[in-house]
């Protein structure tokens, strides 16, 4: 399925970027000559395949999300509990003036929850097995109250948005100084040699390490937000409390896939060069955030 999903999702970007090029009358990065660059084409190009990738995914996130996790969504509750569920995020959407979400359950022994959805009015929230059966019912609220804070903070088109502009630059800057070495260092003075192809690829690479921190660094500080919300919605006492919560149930194995981690309420703790591509701050940050925020 993942392979399937890959392939899929590849053969999307690729029609819609040229369709979009086509439109645009862009065919080629260099000028009429073939002997220099032209910037604004080749920003167009890399604009439009930056974009297109992470839209794709954006508008396919709950669909991968509930795959991804084995998502259960809930449609007619079977028991109290979901029932309570479904009451709950309604009450909570409604507070923050979003659309009912999809609720949904998957299977993961760590306490866990994530939101996605291509925008306000059609998303979806899950929590894990694990958060249902170790939290207390004020606490799970509260993690709801965060999930929907997500939702109404528009966090998932933002991320997505932020992305494309990151693939954009990176695909751009590493276009430049690949045609820059070909034609400084390997001496081809007239279309792309192999130099070029290299080089981009190399540098693409490599910048596109660099820049991830910065993808990184948003997905950190929407956390922050998504947690004052949470306290706004469901009580900032009752925030703290699920984030301590959390802390416990941290150190028992993530069954969520690292795909999905991003999306997630909990994140294990990293430290030194990995906290800087953690997509969540430390637990003990967050909670001294509210706690000072009071």
């Amino acid at each position: 399925m993942r392979i399937l999903l890959f392939i899929a999702t590849n053969i999307a970007v690729l029609a819609l970027a040229s369709i979009t090029l086509s439109i645009l009358g862009v065919g080629s990065m260099l000028d009429e000559t073939g002997t220099g660059l032209n910037l604004t084409s080749l920003l167009i190009i890399c604009a439009v395949f930056g974009f297109a990738g992470s839209l794709i995914s954006l508008f396919i996130s709950k669909w991968m999300a509930k795959r991804a996790t084995g998502t259960r969504v809930i449609e007619q509750p079977r028991t109290a509990t979901e029932r309570w569920l479904v009451d709950t995020v309604k009450e909570l959407a409604d507070k923050a003036g979003v659309g009912m979400p999809e609720v949904g359950i998957f299977d993961a022994a760590q306490p866990n929850a994530f939101a996605t959805g291509w925008n306000r009015n059609s998303s979806l929230v899950a929590v894990s097995t694990g958060l249902m059966q170790n939290m207390r019912p004020e606490e799970v609220r509260a993690v709801l109250a965060h999930e929907i804070g997500h939702v109404a903070n528009g966090d998932m088109i933002t991320l997505a948005l932020v992305q494309g502009v990151v693939n954009t630059f990176v695909m751009f800057f590493a276009r430049i100084i690949g045609f820059f070495v070909d034609r400084v260092v390997f001496k081809n003075d007239r279309g792309l040699g192999p130099g070029y192809w290299i080089v981009t690829i190399v540098a693409q690479i490599i910048l596109g390490i660099l820049a991830m921190m910065i993808v990184m660094w948003f997905s950190r500080f929407r956390e922050f937000r998504a947690d004052a919300a949470g306290a706004r919605l469901a009580g900032r006492e009752h925030m703290i409390a699920a984030l301590e919560r959390l802390r416990v149930g941290s150190e028992m194995p993530d069954a969520m896939p690292e795909s999905m981690q991003a999306f997630g309420i909990n994140q294990g703790l990293r430290q030194g060069m990995q906290a800087l591509y953690s997509s969540h701050p430390p637990l003990e940050a967050r909670i001294a955030a509210l706690k000072n925020a009071g």
